[in-house]
């Protein structure tokens, strides 16, 4: 992202983006309500243009959407009325050869490969959550973007899926994008934590995660980690205006 600003109508809500996420990397961006972070992964998915400024994915300016690029919303998003296999294999490109080992492997992946003749609704949260992003990986994207995956799931099954993206990262390294609100989500998952400020979004810090905190939540440097990414969430914001 180099210098990335967007303005609607009613002002200005990202300011001088700038950023380089490297290939494979798993990055988390925080921020308070209303300060851009669903616009800024909106842009660099190519759902949104930018103001100005612009992004480029391994030396791609994107101008539009992409199936080079994965998307896995806070709500699931399947269609009631096809099983789990026939709403992942919607999502392909119909040139993809070997559609059903396509399928098979990536629910495979998300360990639900006993559930590809069930229906949505025959699924708890969490295993329709594992669908949509095994759909979003069947592609084979460049790029995962993650808008508040977890945040309508339950605390246990939020941490229980937290668990296993870091598990399916491990293994697939595609490089991915995390929004979220919960702080401690954000040290757990990310190997850095970008703090957008208050809108306009701009970048307050960015926080390297050293690898002791995706082993342990309880951990001392964990808490050091929290406690340091709070005191900037916090700074300078004027809560009480928003």
């Amino acid at each position: 992202m180099r210098s990335v600003e967007k303005y609607f109508d009613a002002g200005q809500v990202l300011s001088d983006i700038t950023l380089d996420i490297e290939d494979g990397e798993l990055v988390s961006v925080v921020g308070v309500s209303g300060c851009g972070k669903t616009t800024l992964l909106r842009i660099i998915g190519g759902l949104e243009q930018a103001t100005s400024g612009q992004v480029l994915v391994y030396g791609e300016q994107v101008t539009r959407a992409s199936r080079k690029t994965g998307f896995v919303f806070q709500d699931h998003r399947l269609l009631p009325w096809l099983t789990v296999e026939a709403n992942i294999k919607l999502a392909l490109d119909r040139k993809m050869p070997n559609q059903d080992t396509v399928v098979r492997q990536n629910l495979e992946l998300v360990q639900l490969q006993d559930f590809g003749e069930k229906y949505p609704g025959q699924l708890s949260g969490g295993m329709a959550q594992r669908v949509s992003i095994a759909r979003a990986l069947a592609n084979n994207p460049r790029v995962l973007l993650l808008d508040e995956p977890f945040g309508a799931l339950d605390a246990m099954t939020r941490i229980h899926m937290q668990e296993a993206l870091r598990e399916i990262w491990k293994k697939e390294r595609t490089t991915m994008i995390l929004i979220t609100h919960d702080i401690e989500e954000a040290i757990f998952l990310g190997e850095r934590v970008v703090v957008l400020s208050s809108r306009p979004g701009r970048i307050k810090q960015i926080v390297d995660i050293p690898k002791e905190c995706h082993q342990s939540r309880t951990g001392r440097i964990f808490h050091e980690i929290r406690d340091q990414i709070y005191s900037v969430f916090f700074k300078g914001e004027d809560f009480a205006a928003d």
